[in-house]
C-alpha cells in the first residue's frame, strides 16, 4: 500500500508555502542574511516543534518566517517544496501564501509574489508539477489591512488564482471579512476560507463561510458533521473540504480520521493535504499513509480522494479530465 500511495498521482489543495520552511533551509537563509537563530542546530529546532493548539503552533510558525527577506528567499522556499512535491508525484498544487506576514515586517508584496511566481514557472517546466497561488489574509489583523492587501494584489491578478483566510480563528469570524471577500469576488478571485478544527464557534464559522460569504470550498471544516443541514448544502453545491489529518493530530485531540471517513461515506468531496509539513513532519504522501493506516482505506478509496481533489481544483475542465485520466490509468494498472 505504501508503494501504491507513492505512485498515485496527487493533487494538493491545502499547503502553506511558509509552512514548508524546513530547518535546514531556515539555517541557510539565516546565514545568508547574517541572522542568529535561537537554536543550536537543526535537531534542536525540530525538537521545539511541539504544539497542543493552533495558537501554540502559530507562535513558532511566524517566528520562523523572519529569515524570508528577499525575492531569492521566496524562490528557494517554493522550489524546495515543489521538488518534494515532484518526488511524491504531486501533479498539481494550489499553494497558500501569507503576504501580510511579510509586508507587516517590511518585506514588499512585490518581493514575495515575484519570488514565488518564478519558482512555479520553473517547476512546471523542469519538474512537471503545475501549481497556482492562493493569497491568504491573516484573520487576526484588521479587515482594513486585508482590503489594502487585496488592492495591492491587483497588478498581479493573473498570477493569483484566489484568496483564503487563515491564522488564529478565535474572535475572528468569517463575517469580519465579508466586504473583503465581496470585493475579491468582483475582481474575479475564487474564494476559500479556513474553518479550523474544534475552534470556538466552529459550526457557526462554517455556516458564515458557506452561506454569508459564499466560498467555493472550505479548508479543514470537519466540524461540519455537527450540522446535517450544512452537510446537505455542501453536497448540493458540490463543494469540497481540504482536510489535513497529521496536522489535526498536532493541534487537536486526533487526526479526525473517523470524521473524514464519515464525510466520505456521506459523499462529501474530501481531500487530503499536508498543511504545514515542515512543522508537522508529513508531506501529502505521509498524510495519505497515516489516514490509510487509521481507516484501512482501499486502493479505490485512495484514488477517490485524489479524484475528488482534482474535481474541486481551480482548473479548466479539460485539464481536470487529463489528471483524472492519470489517476484512472494508475488504478487500472493495479
Amino acid at each position: 500500500m505504501k508503494d501504491f500511495i507513492a505512485g498515485l498521482p496527487k493533487c494538493e489543495l491545502h499547503l502553506h508555502i511558509e509552512g514548508t520552511l524546513e530547518p535546514e533551509l531556515k539555517f541557510e537563509l539565516a546565514r545568508r542574511h547574517g541572522l542568529r537563530l535561537p537554536y543550536a542546530g537543526v535537531e534542536q529546532m525540530r525538537a521545539a516543534y511541539t504544539f497542543d493548539s493552533l495558537p501554540s503552533f502559530l507562535r513558532i510558525y511566524y517566528e520562523g518566517m523572519q529569515v524570508l527577506r528577499t525575492e531569492p528567499d521566496f524562490y528557494d522556499l517554493a522550489m524546495a517544496y515543489l521538488r518534494k512535491a515532484a518526488e511524491q508525484n504531486v501533479r498539481y498544487a494550489e499553494i497558500f501564501f501569507d503576504p501580510q506576514a511579510h509586508t507587516s515586517r517590511g518585506v514588499p508584496f512585490d518581493v514575495v509574489v515575484r519570488g514565488l511566481r518564478r519558482a512555479l514557472l520553473e517547476a512546471e517546466a523542469r519538474l512537471g508539477v503545475r501549481a497556482q497561488l492562493i493569497m491568504c489574509f491573516l484573520r487576526d489583523f484588521q479587515a482594513e489591512y486585508a482590503m489594502a492587501t487585496l488592492l495591492e494584489s491587483l497588478p498581479y491578478r493573473e498570477w493569483i488564482a484566489g484568496v483564503g483566510l487563515d491564522s488564529d480563528e478565535k474572535g475572528n469570524p468569517p463575517v469580519k471579512f465579508a466586504a473583503v471577500y465581496e470585493r475579491a469576488r468582483q475582481e474575479g478571485y475564487l474564494l476559500t476560507m479556513h474553518c479550523d478544527v474544534d475552534q470556538d464557534d466552529a459550526v457557526e464559522h462554517i455556516r458564515q463561510a458557506v452561506e454569508d460569504i459564499g466560498v467555493n470550498r472550505i479548508d479543514h471544516g470537519v466540524n461540519i458533521l455537527e450540522d446535517q443541514r450544512l452537510v446537505e448544502v455542501v453536497l448540493e453545491r458540490g463543494m469540497g473540504l481540504t482536510c489535513c489529518p497529521v496536522s489535526n493530530g498536532f493541534v487537536t485531540d486526533s487526526m479526525k480520521a473517523e470524521g473524514i471517513r464519515k464525510l466520505m461515506d456521506l459523499g462529501v468531496r474530501v481531500t487530503i493535504n499536508s498543511d504545514d509539513p515542515a512543522y508537522f513532519g508529513a508531506y501529502v504522501g505521509e498524510n495519505l499513509e497515516a489516514l490509510q493506516g487509521a481507516l484501512q482505506l482501499t486502493r479505490d478509496e485512495l484514488a477517490r480522494l485524489e479524484r475528488d481533489a482534482f474535481e474541486i481544483a481551480w482548473l479548466p475542465r479539460h485539464v481536470k479530465d487529463a489528471y483524472l485520466a492519470e489517476v484512472d490509468a494508475y488504478l487500472a494498472r493495479g
